[in-house]
C-alpha cells in the first residue's frame, strides 16, 4: 500500500517530480502547496490545497512531505521549505525514479530526488535536499553536498567533491578528482578541468 505524501511547490519542477513519484507507486500524492495559491489551483489532477503555511493543517493526517520547488542557481527557497518541513516533523524521503540507476553501493540522503535516466554509481554520496536531474551522471566515489542541483545531462566524473549549495548547469562536464567549493554556480555547458 502506498504512503500518503504532500508536495510543496507547484511549478515546473513539481510536474517532473510527479512523474518520478508516479513511476514507482511507493507514495500516493495527497495535496500540493504553493506560495502562489490560489492563482495555481491544480497540477495535473492534484489539488493545490493552500500556501506553504497551510501545511500544518495536515500534520496529523500525513507523515511524508517533499520539496518540489526547483533550484535555478539559488538554493535558498528549497532549503527554507526543507527546514520548515523538518521542523513540522514530516518524514522527507529520497525519491528515485524507476527509470534511474542508483547503485546499491551509493548513499543518498533525505529529501533528494533522482530524476528519470540519471545514473548514480557505486560509492557515491549525495547530501540532503538535492536534485539529480534527468540524464545526469554521478560517477563512482563522487561526494555531493546538501542543497545542490546537478542539472540535466551533467557529467560528474569519479572522485569529484562538490560542496553544499552548488548549481551545476545542464550539460556540464566535470573532470575526475575536482573539488568545487560550496556555493559555486557553474553555467550550462561548462567543462571544468581544475578545482574551483
Amino acid at each position: 500500500m502506498s504512503k500518503g505524501i504532500i508536495l510543496v511547490g507547484a511549478g515546473g519542477h513539481c510536474r517532473s517530480c510527479i512523474d518520478v513519484i508516479e513511476s514507482k507507486k511507493e507514495y500516493s500524492i495527497k495535496y500540493l502547496f504553493d506560495a502562489n495559491f490560489p492563482e495555481i489551483k491544480k497540477v495535473y489532477n492534484y489539488e493545490v490545497a493552500g500556501k506553504d503555511e497551510d501545511i500544518t493543517r495536515f500534520i496529523p493526517e500525513i507523515n511524508y512531505a517533499f520539496v518540489t520547488v526547483g533550484q535555478i542557481k539559488n538554493y535558498e527557497p528549497r532549503y527554507r521549505i526543507y527546514k520548515l518541513l523538518k521542523e513540522y516533523g514530516f518524514s522527507i524521503p529520497v525519491i528515485a525514479s524507476k527509470f534511474a540507476f542508483v547503485s546499491k553501493r551509493a548513499f543518498i540522503n533525505d529529501g533528494t530526488v533522482v530524476m528519470h535516466g540519471a545514473v548514480v554509481n557505486g560509492n557515491s554520496e549525495i547530501g540532503e535536499n538535492s536534485i539529480i536531474n534527468s540524464l545526469s551522471l554521478i560517477e563512482h566515489d563522487v561526494r555531493i553536498g546538501n542543497n545542490c542541483h546537478i542539472s540535466t545531462g551533467a557529467r560528474i566524473n569519479g572522485s569529484t567533491i562538490i560542496g553544499d549549495n552548488c548549481f551545476i548547469g545542464s550539460g556540464s562536464i566535470i573532470y575526475q578528482d575536482i573539488i568545487i567549493q560550496p556555493g559555486t554556480i557553474i553555467p550550462a555547458g561548462s567543462v571544468i578541468k581544475n578545482n574551483i
